[in-house]
């Protein structure tokens, strides 16, 4: 009968070893910017065609404002070109030497952005003057703008439009 304390000792001690041996992750941890998996030009492309689709569907536009639509359209797009285009050049250049050289690059992207946000707004005049009132509540949110109440405005990099440049 001894036999069986000595079984229960051998199991308690094997599960104090084991219990922190399956606590253990069986991969290392990844570090938080590797868990969205880099996605191809193609993969780019498809996603803004569905986030086109998307808000073209969360709008409900009449015939009418489908006529206002491609440039609005256009201009999200060029914008979007460019974005990838300043991000591929960021990466394709050697890392700044100094800080002014940071703040430069920092002032050369939100120049570009602005310009690209001007063409979309001047496009989206026209398109943005016949939605209606609850249309109009839509648009912001689907676009990644929030509308302080109050405080300080919001600037372009929280728009999806340009987040292919981060």
């Amino acid at each position: 009968m001894r036999i069986l304390p000595a079984l229960a000792i051998a199991l308690t001690l094997g599960a104090g070893v084991a219990v922190p041996a399956l606590a253990q992750p069986a991969t290392p941890a990844q570090p938080a910017h590797a868990a969205a998996p880099y996605y191809t030009p193609e993969d780019a492309a498809a996603i803004l065609d569905a986030r086109l689709a998307a808000l073209k569907t969360v709008l409900k536009l009449t015939p009418e404002q489908e006529k206002l639509w491609p440039p609005v359209e256009a201009a999200i797009r060029d914008a979007v070109k460019g974005a990838i285009a300043r991000r591929e050049a960021r990466m394709a250049a050697p890392p700044p030497a100094t800080a002014l050289d940071v703040l430069s690059i920092i002032a050369d992207s939100e120049e570009a952005r602005a310009k690209s946000l001007k063409a979309f707004v001047v496009a989206a005049k026209p398109f943005v003057a016949v939605l209606t009132p609850a249309q109009l509540n839509r648009l912001p949110a689907f676009i990644g703008l929030q509308v302080p109440t109050d405080g300080p405005t919001p600037g372009s990099t929280q728009l999806w439009i340009f987040e292919e440049e981060e």
